[in-house]
């Protein structure tokens, strides 16, 4: 691997994009710690965690920057929310359906629309959390409630939800640039920058609360989960094609055989980020209407890691995004449309439909058990709450799913350039 790292910081082009992404990150890390104006800065220095289940929540995918009120507390879970409700937008309104299928510029106008309602949910949640700042939702290293803004005018408030929607503005603006200029998805590597970024923090945490023995196997089990995590994300299931010989002119095409690589988790970490995001939606709405049963019912069930009713509905929602997105990324009718232009088939297989109803019998069998993996590993943190009585397992759960298969992703960006460019990689 060190000299895979290698190979491509001698690649000029691959070495811009590293750096890059690197330089976009640490901006991002930055402004997870300047706090944003009209906040009282001592008070936000004494803040360690809050013990609301809440706010934990909301502050796991924003690397600690909302405990502090930065200018990036909302981090990039108000764009995934707008982006899960435009892709359920598509599937109903008949509009996005046609945008869709036309290609790039069908798509440019969705990512707009993205824009503009991923700006909406970041105002209405910063105006939630400001309100919350004030109301006593952060506390101390002594547990001792703490006003973040002691002085709670119209004009201040204003300045902090102005800023705090800005801030969420930039992060997407800095998303799609790693996307376009560097290596890796630029969303799922703000994620996996702020999930790491506090790994340090919570392990030592972890080692207070339990000792070195029970740490050391936790740390074990970590190391195992890796491992697992990988098999699964690596599993795939090929089906054989065999492409028919045609002539064409003086030339004689086809007669090889190939395969089709068929994933045992097509959709990757995507439908652990898309559950956490409709569970942080709730969230999202507690914050902004400050009715006491609502929020009290959000606290203890759609929050509480502890609680039956999170760890059934957090589990049927993975399942349920992994069929979806695999749904949406996997079309088996295209598939067998275009292996029948090219005169390919399926030994024993009809070509046409029938090859897209085994594709597509073949794929929905082997999405259950990748669905149930990460499922049973996202609620790991849930089994810890009810056995080791922590408040925290940084070293499973959707952390290390989502740092896991992140990793994976970008390692794979980063092979298929070197391969271009016929340098040794990762998996050679």
């Amino acid at each position: 691997m060190l000299s895979a790292f290698i190979n491509a910081f001698k690649v000029p082009d691959l070495r811009r994009k590293i750096l890059f992404t690197l330089f976009i990150v640490a901006i991002y890390r930055l402004g997870a710690f300047l706090p944003a104006p009209g906040i009282d800065f001592e008070a936000a220095r004494k803040l360690t965690d809050s013990t609301d289940n809440l706010i934990r929540l909301l502050n796991l995918f924003s690397g600690g920057a909302l405990t502090q009120l930065a200018i990036f507390a909302l981090g990039i879970m108000p764009y995934i929310t707008a982006s899960i409700i435009m892709q359920l937008l598509t599937v109903v309104i008949p509009k996005l359906e046609q945008w869709q299928k036309e290609g790039e510029a069908g798509t440019k106008r969705i990512t707009q629309w993205t824009r503009y309602l991923t700006v909406g949910l970041a105002l209405m949640q910063s105006t939630g959390v400001t309100f919350l700042a004030h109301r006593g939702g952060f506390r101390d290293s002594q547990n001792n409630v703490v006003d973040l803004i002691p002085n709670f005018t119209p004009g201040r408030v204003a300045l902090i939800v102005v800023t705090l929607t800005a801030g969420t503005a930039l992060v997407m603006w800095l998303g799609e640039l790693i996307s376009q200029r560097g290596i890796g998805n630029g969303m799922s590597i703000m994620i996996f920058a702020s999930i790491v970024s506090g790994l340090p923090g919570s392990g030592a945490n972890l080692l207070a609360q339990l000792g070195k023995a029970w740490f050391a196997f936790i740390l074990f089990l970590f190391v195992l989960i890796i491992a697992g995590i990988v098999i699964v994300e690596q599993g795939q299931r090929r089906i054989p094609v065999q492409y028919a010989k045609r002539v064409v002119g003086r030339k004689m095409y086809g007669g090889s055989s190939t395969y089709i690589p068929l994933k045992v988790n097509t959709a990757g970490v995507i439908p652990i980020i898309f559950a956490s995001s409709v569970l942080y939606f709730p969230a999202l709405i507690s914050t902004v209407i400050q009715w006491k049963p609502l929020r009290s019912f959000i606290d203890n069930h759609l929050a509480n890691q502890g609680s039956p009713v999170y760890i059934v509905f957090y589990g049927l929602l993975i399942i349920l995004f992994a069929y979806f997105y695999t749904a949406i990324t996997f079309n088996p009718l295209d598939i067998a449309d275009n292996m029948r232009k090219y005169g390919g088939f399926i030994p024993g297989i009809r070509p046409g439909r029938s090859t897209a109803e085994h594709l597509d019998f073949i794929l929905s069998r082997i999405t259950l058990p990748g669905a149930l993996f990460i499922a049973a590993i996202a609620l790991l943190p849930s089994i810890a709450l009810a056995t080791l009585q922590v408040e925290s397992l940084p070293f499973g759960g959707t952390s290390v799913l989502i740092t896991v298969g992140v990793a994976l992703e970008t390692m794979k960006q980063l092979e298929s350039q070197l391969l271009m460019r016929h340098y040794e990689g990762f998996l050679a």
